[in-house]
Parts: structure tokens; C-alpha cells; sequence
């Protein structure tokens, strides 16, 4: 099994900054994507930024160029780190991670979500 948990979330004004954890535990043998999504209540989720073998990086455009995405291999964790926040940032933000077990399994699992709210 896979467990994701995630830490970071927060209230912060305009302008302000955070920085989103999401660790990996359990019996994993490769991790393949590290993914960040975000839902606002009463919206669909969307996707944030991505993070894959060799590093590359995808974001979306409403949060590039303020967002960025690393990853701590040794570790199983990805980062988020979010600067010059905007209100329409507020979102619970939930990771996903795409891997292979050490059982040769795929897995995919969610974490458990963390709340941003960006507020005056």
C-alpha cells in the first residue's frame, strides 16, 4: 500500500506565499508523476502543475511563472511552492502520485487534500 499525506495549506493575504508538502510512504519501487490538483467548493478540479522522471515540469498558465514544483527523491515528496497568491488561488489542493509498488504493481493514490484560502 501507498499512503499520501499532505501538509502546508493555510490562510494567507494577497500577495502572500506558501508551501504545500505531499510525502509518499509504503512499499514503493519507482515513482513515475507527482501531480498537484486543486478544487474550489462548487467547482471542477484542475490541474496545477506536474512533476515526472528527470525533473520536467508542466504547469497550468494561471499559475505559471508563480508556481513551482520540485520533488525530494530520497524522500517521496513533492512540493509546492506557491508566491504571489491571489484570491481565486483559494482551493483545497489534493497530490496524486503515479508509481510502481515493490510488489511490480501500478498504483496511483490521492492525498488527503489541504485547504489554501487566499483573503483579505
Amino acid at each position: 500500500q501507498v499512503h499520501l499525506v499532505e501538509s502546508g495549506g493555510g490562510l494567507v493575504q494577497p500577495g502572500g506565499s506558501l508551501r504545500l508538502s505531499c510525502a509518499a510512504s509504503g512499499s514503493i519501487a519507482s515513482i513515475n508523476a507527482m501531480v498537484w490538483y486543486r478544487q474550489a467548493p462548487g467547482k471542477q478540479r484542475e490541474f496545477v502543475a506536474r512533476i515526472v522522471n528527470g525533473d520536467y515540469t508542466t504547469y497550468a498558465d494561471s499559475v505559471k511563472g508563480r508556481f513551482t514544483i520540485s520533488r525530494d527523491n530520497a524522500k517521496n515528496t513533492v512540493y509546492l511552492q506557491m508566491n504571489s497568491l491571489k484570491p481565486e488561488d483559494t482551493a483545497v489542493y489534493y497530490c496524486n502520485v503515479v508509481g510502481v509498488t515493490s510488489g511490480r504493481q501500478r498504483f496511483e493514490t490521492w492525498g488527503q487534500g489541504t485547504q489554501v484560502t487566499v483573503s483579505s
